[in-house]
């Protein structure tokens, strides 16, 4: 019986993510994944791979504001309100999508955090983001600031595999996955095409393309420093991908069909 073991949403790119006991899935993913992003003054997307100190942002959700914290620096409460304000154009990736900025005291916050001048900025979804279409099946997948695709599906034994080739097993956090999923094997999550809850009309996410790594996974996630090559290198040993050119290990999902995932429950196979 495949379970869903764990639930995880990274409200702000690229900083610390949230364990949900329960997450209604949207058709961009989880509710509040990457909805929030850090950007240069000039618009551009910023993560861990050029501004590590973003993981040791922490953050957590009540029930009106998005809630920062990090290290020496008050906290942060960012209104779930949408902003007011016109929204302005910033470049994820190759993508240029509309999104509102969450103005001067989030933007001083940030780069008081990082040390440089940033900008912090939310997700619009009158423009929406489509996911590629040649990886998309035909289907109207979206997401907000995730790299290219709103879910990411690891199976529990996949790491476990993973860590007993390594010298030092590394956590989860590793690897930001948003499905978690139990009673299966390895790589498990690499043969399959559905998942659907087994609930009528429940959830259902589309595998569509295997996710490839960068050097993010290599970065401590509790101290922002990196760690040597580790996964890369005993990736690259056994999970190769010459089409992607790079190691994978998890599977990106779009969404199928919405509703709420919670833990423990069981997934159906399709």
């Amino acid at each position: 019986m495949i379970r869903v073991a764990s639930l995880f949403v990274y409200p702000v790119k690229s900083c610390a993510g949230i364990e949900l006991q329960r997450a209604q899935v949207t058709p961009r993913g989880l509710r509040f994944d990457r909805e929030w992003m850090v950007v240069t003054p000039a618009g551009r997307f910023l993560t861990q791979r050029e501004a590590p100190r973003l993981a040791l942002v922490k953050t957590a959700l009540s029930d009106d504001a998005l809630l920062l914290g990090a290290g020496h620096l008050p906290p942060l409460s960012v209104p779930l309100a949408r902003a007011q304000a016109a929204p302005r154009e910033v470049l994820v990736w190759n993508d240029t999508v509309l999104a509102f900025d969450e103005g001067d005291v989030a933007a001083s916050w940030f780069s008081r955090h990082l040390e440089r001048p940033v900008r912090l900025v939310r997700f619009d979804d009158s423009r929406p983001r489509p996911t590629a279409p040649e990886w998309s099946q035909g289907l109207d997948g979206r997401s907000a600031f995730a790299d290219g695709y709103p879910v990411l599906v690891l199976a529990r034994a996949s790491l476990d595999d993973l860590n007993q080739r390594l010298t030092v097993p590394l956590p989860l956090d590793r690897f930001r996955p948003n499905v978690l999923l139990d009673g299966c094997g390895p790589y498990f999550e690499d043969t399959l095409s559905a998942l659907e809850d087994e609930d009528v009309n429940g959830v259902k996410l589309r595998i569509v393309k295997a996710c490839a790594r960068c050097s993010i996974t290599t970065t401590d996630q509790a101290t922002a420093t990196t760690q040597g090559d580790e996964p890369i290198r005993t990736l690259r040993s056994y999970r190769w991908d010459a089409k992607l050119r790079g190691v994978t290990f998890g599977q990106n999902a779009i969404v199928e069909r919405t509703g709420w995932l919670e833990t423990s429950a069981s997934l159906r196979v399709v």
